[in-house]
């Protein structure tokens, strides 16, 4: 088996984790609309912690092997089989649009594979790590305050959803780049890129439960799908110099 199909493999068993997870969460702050960001006494919301920290470490080894302006936009195959999960576990029906956008969505994907260039081992520099840190939290950061002056709950969930998004996505550059230098004669080495890795994921949960009050599941799980993998493949293609098959051709494309 390939690096690339390894990649997509554990691409794909993420997204139905994650997508899972996405439907617990959503289905909790429907039950606890005054703890917005960490439920702890909700059951339910372990177990979608749970279901995302699977996808998580799958995730994390699918960026072991394939690039991040692959394995990015494959997480968007979380709503793709968010749509069906959600009507049989939770009683959603989803229209024609909704998987009209999914098939959409599927053979989108399958485009991006049928172009996709090689993995390659590129990683950040040390300056280049800690202008990225600084940027992302301050992006999330401006974001998030942005969100609490809106009263309209659905565009207050689509902006707390795009600050989780830039949090996941940017927690991908960082296992990527752990990924790549790692040495398990020195795992003390990565100690500085293992923190801001654990402090966005942190931050894009928490961001990603608030996001679900009051607006459902369609609007902010598109959102956290769009913007994760256009964040970390704008990162992945000028940071770390990944590229596509058939060059500017490909690219474009892609």
């Amino acid at each position: 088996m390939s690096s690339l199909v390894a990649a997509v493999v554990l691409s794909l068993v993420s997204a139905v984790a994650y997508a899972a997870g996405a439907i617990m969460q959503e289905r909790v702050a429907a039950t606890s609309p005054d703890q917005p960001y960490a439920p702890l006494h909700h059951a339910g919301w372990w177990c979608a912690i749970s279901l995302n920290g699977f996808g998580a470490v799958l995730h994390v080894v699918a960026l072991a092997y394939g690039p991040l302006s692959v394995v990015q936009p494959l997480g968007a195959l979380t709503i793709v089989f968010a749509l069906p999960m959600a009507a049989l576990f939770a009683g959603r029906r989803a229209g024609a649009t909704a998987w009209r956008g999914a098939l959409m969505a599927t053979v989108g994907l399958g485009g991006l594979l049928a172009v996709a260039g090689d993995a390659g081992s590129h990683t950040l520099g040390t300056g280049q790590r800690g202008m990225l840190t600084a940027v992302s939290l301050g992006a999330v950061a401006l974001i998030f305050l942005v969100a609490q002056t809106i009263n309209r709950p659905v565009l207050r969930s689509v902006l707390l959803a795009s600050a989780a998004g830039v949090a996941f996505g940017i927690a991908s550059v960082f296992t990527k780049t752990v990924a790549v230098d790692w040495e398990w004669s020195r795992p003390v080495a990565q100690w500085s890129s293992l923190v801001v890795i654990a402090v966005l994921a942190l931050g894009g949960l928490l961001l990603s439960q608030a996001s679900y009050r009051g607006a459902g599941l369609a609007a902010p799980l598109a959102t956290v799908t769009v913007v994760n993998p256009v964040v970390a493949a704008a990162v992945g293609v000028t940071m770390f110099g990944e590229g596509f098959r058939f060059g500017a051709l490909g690219t474009v494309l892609a």
